[in-house]
Formats: structure tokens, sequence, C-alpha cells
């Protein structure tokens, strides 16, 4: 009996027991940059089904045990196909042994005259093997520790479009990709000189992120580029996805509501900052390039322009920086006016705001603080619900709100107009994330302005003042050209654009190598 129960009791353990499977080995860090050997680039790849290896013999004067590797879906096949596997095992495949193939001299008769690929070179560090697997390129090894890197990237990309969130009434209709060398190829097509520069560098521990940094040599600061390339190799971090990675990781203030680097998905946008001596940096996976460095005026203006002629563009920047002040300002200016200095208003005006607010049983700042609060839970579902549900969201939204709010009585007529000027303000700002940063600033400044009314609204823009004078982009005084002062600077494209005939130099706003336009570039 005691027996029946032991073999019982084994039964039960051994049905509970999970089988335990050894995890496949990961890469170390030595491994990197350790000598290529095939079997150790087997054992790290071999447990994904996605990596395919093709294995075969070359017969010359001595017989070559060869492996293909590549991952599926991350290949062209025509290319494997016809300009590797053909050329090896049916073309030449008679002609081998009188072409003196041997172990040592397989690697350069096939480099020189066997593989009629594109890109092909020579490879001796398991790192470079398996960045090459893992990027879609092709690994010919030829027995163990001799190996072929074969460009053979061919996987579905969405191509170019026009983008979405920069679009231009005049302008090139093309914007950047997901995929990295088209990137760099719509920027070679707009600055056709060698002294573009085109640099690859791979962020991410895990991810492994093919990213470029791009400049033009004769203009670009090389104190600025140097200090870029320290920022990113400090950089420990298990992967980047997306440009907003590097953004955070590379600013010099992260704790700033107000972002220190640019970016856009137009190409043409990408090409005038590197002519005015910046650096992009291009991360593949994304359609957005990041700008270094940059200053706060460059966030008012768009790249229509320097489409349209200069007299037009005074207008619409006057337009632009106008929407700012309201942005900022409008709610804080009614709040201050409304609690603590009536005698600045007329007194039919005053008169007519004290009517409508009559019935409301909050104070001016609860009230504006509500509605703006209201305002924003709107914006932020109009954009994240699909757009045509957004839209209606947006609009049929505000409107039914915005009346229901004062047919009860919960706030008055007249700031339902403030919080709607206000945001149609915030819009007429061409950079989303200093819309972000000035709807951030205006809830302290409307805090200020309801508990002491103006001199809060000063005591605000002084320590917002102080801070952005603080601010650096990479050594570039954020409000430059107006501090430090730069009367050409402020005279050619800042608040104004003077027409191309009278851009004679470049901007002040950064330093640059070459100041004069058609210089040395």
């Amino acid at each position: 009996m005691a027996s029946w129960l032991k073999m019982l009791k084994d039964l039960t353990v051994r049905s509970h027991v999970k089988e335990v499977r050894t995890p496949p080995p990961m890469p170390s860090d030595e491994d990197w940059v350790k000598p290529l050997s095939y079997l150790r680039i087997k054992e790290l790849l071999s447990a994904s089904t996605d990596i395919v290896f093709r294995e075969f013999i070359l017969k010359g004067k001595q017989d070559i045990q060869c492996s293909l590797a590549v991952v599926d879906g991350l290949i062209d096949k025509q290319i494997i196909d016809q300009f590797i596997l053909k050329p090896l095992m049916v073309d030449f495949a008679g002609e081998l042994e009188k072409m003196d193939l041997t172990q040592k001299t397989a690697p350069d008769l096939i480099l020189s005259r066997l593989a009629p690929a594109n890109e092909i070179k020579k490879i001796d560090k398991l790192g470079d093997a398996l960045d090459g697997i893992l990027s879609g390129d092709a690994v010919l090894f030829l027995g163990e520790e001799s190996a072929l890197l074969i460009g053979a990237r061919g996987w579905v990309n969405r191509g170019v479009a026009e983008p979405q969130t920069e679009s231009s009434v005049r302008g090139p209709r093309e914007g950047l990709s997901e995929t990295l060398r088209i990137n760099t190829s719509l920027i070679r097509r707009k600055i056709k000189h060698p002294s573009l520069r085109i640099k690859s560098l791979k962020v991410g521990e895990l991810t492994r992120t093919d990213i470029v940094v791009t400049y033009i040599e004769s203009l670009a600061s090389e104190d600025v580029l140097n200090e870029l390339y320290d920022r990113l190799s400090r950089i420990k971090i298990d992967g980047v996805l997306e440009s907003g990675y590097l953004e955070e990781l590379i600013e010099d203030m992260p704790y700033s509501p107000f972002p220190q680097v640019t970016y856009t998905e137009r190409p043409d946008v990408v090409a005038a900052n590197l002519l005015e001596g910046k650096i992009a940096i291009l991360v593949d996976g994304t359609p957005i390039a990041l700008i270094v460095p940059v200053v706060f005026a460059e966030f008012m203006q768009v790249s229509e322009d320097y489409f349209e002629r200069a007299m037009i563009v005074i207008l619409v920047r006057f337009v632009r920086f106008a929407g700012v002040f309201l942005a900022l300002l409008a709610p804080s200016i009614y709040i201050a006016v409304t609690n603590f200095h009536h005698e600045m208003l007329p007194t039919d005006l005053a008169l007519s705001i004290a009517a409508g607010r009559e019935n409301v049983p909050v104070p001016a700042l609860l009230e504006a603080l509500i509605m703006v609060f209201a305002l924003e839970i709107l914006q932020e579902a109009g954009l994240r619900l699909p757009r045509p549900m957004g839209q209606t969201i947006g609009i049929v939204g505000a409107l039914i709100i915005g009346d229901a709010a004062v047919k009860a009585n919960l706030v008055s007529p007249i700031m339902v107009i403030i919080v709607g000027l206000t945001a149609v303000a915030t819009y007429a700002m061409p950079s989303y994330d200093v819309a972000i940063a000035i709807r951030l600033v205006r809830v302290p400044l409307m805090i200020l302005a309801g508990s002491l009314g103006f001199f809060g609204i000063g005591v605000g823009l002084y320590a917002l003042l102080i801070h952005l004078l603080c601010l650096r982009s990479f050594g570039t005084p954020y409000l430059s050209p107006i501090a430090p002062l730069r009367i050409r600077a402020l005279l050619q494209d800042t608040f104004v654009r003077a027409p191309w005939w009278a851009l004679k130099r470049r901007p002040h706003l950064i330093e640059t190598k070459e100041p004069k336009t058609g210089g040395n570039s």
C-alpha cells in the first residue's frame, strides 16, 4: 500500500512540474568585437524561425562549406536568388576548380568575379555579421571564420507621401519616410554637393537602431558637432523606437517645458536648415528628423515663409506672434481686470461683463480654470479619436458644452469667448511643442493673475523671461537674436523676412563656418 501511495505521489508531482527549457544564448558585450565564428552565429540566431540558413558546398580545388544567413521578410529574395545563389551554384559551378578556388582565395574571388551584387564587402568580426543579418543584409559564410556581407535589403515600406503634420499651400509635397535610406536620398536630391556628410551610428542596446547624423561640413560648427557626438555616445538605453527618444536624451534642459530640439517631416526643411549650418538627425523607423541647434524664433517659422513674397510673410508672422501673446495672456488679463482693475475698462464694457457674471456662483479664476480644463479635455479627445469623430467632438462638443454652461450660469458668456479665442490663437502656432509649452505656462499665470492682478502677471512673465534667457540649445542662446541682441538677424529673418535679394549673409542665430551665402557652400 505504501509503494502505491509513493507512485501516486510521484505521478502527481510530475504532472505539476513544467518542462524546463534552456533559453537561447544572448550575445554578450564581448561577442560584438570577437572574431567571426559561424558556429557562434548559428548558436545565437538559430532559435528564431524567421532567420534562414541556406547551406551549400562550393566544389573547387577544395570543397568549401558555405552558408547564407538572412532574415526572411527583410531581404529582397530576387537579389539573393539572381545575384548570389545562382552565380555560385549554377553559372560558375563548372569553372570553380579552374579558378583555383580554395578556402584562402574564396573571399577575394567571389568578391571580384563571382557575385555580381552591388554592395559586398569582407567582414571579420562577429558583431559585423550580427548587425548585417539583423539589419536585413545577407551574410555569406565561407567556412568557419570567413564571410562576405552583401547588401540585399528589401522590405515593404510606405514610400514618399505628403506630410500630414506640415501641410502647406505652396511648396514640395514630399515627406520623409520610415525607411532611412529613402530619407537620405531625399536630402541628397536637395543638396548635390560633396560637402554634405551623412554619418551612420547605432543607438540602443537591444534594438541597435540605425541613426544618421547629416550636415554640411563647410558650414556646420565643429564644436556643436563634437558636442552632439559626445551626447549620442553617452546614451545607454535598451531601445530607440522613435526620434523623440533621442530628443529627450540630448536636450540641454530636460525639465523645461520649451523644446530645445526642433523636428520636421519635410526634406526641404531639413535641407534649408543644413544650409544654415545646422545638423540633422534621422532615425530609422520614423519619418521625423531632429534638427539642432534651434532658437525660439524659429518655432514661429514655416517652410512656406520662404516660398511666398516677403511682404506677405511679414503679415503672417505678425499674426503668429500675436497668437502667442493671446494664447499666453488672454485668460490672465481677463481675470486680473475682472478681479482687480475694473477702472481699466470702459464703463459700458464693465457693466456688460458684470451683467454676464451676475448669476455665476464661482470667482473669475475658478471659472477660467474650469473652462480651460474642459478645453484641454476636448482637445485631447479630438486628437486621440479617429479623424472624422475627432473633428465632430472638437466642434460640436465645444458648442454644446459652452452653450450649456452659459445657460446653467456656471460660466459667463465673455469667458466662453476668451477661452475660444485662446484656443484659436494656440492653433495659429506652427510648432505643436511650443503650443503645449504655452498651454502649460498659461495656468500658473492665471493663478498669479487671480491672486495679485497685473503685478502677478508681471512676476510670472519676469520668471518666464529669466527661464528662457537661461536656456541653451547646444550652446546657442535660446532667445537669440533678441538676447544677445543682433540687429542684422532681427531685420533679416526673425519677426520679419527680408527679400531674397537682400539676404547676403546667413542668419546670425547660430555659429557657422561660412557666414556669407554663396561662399564655400
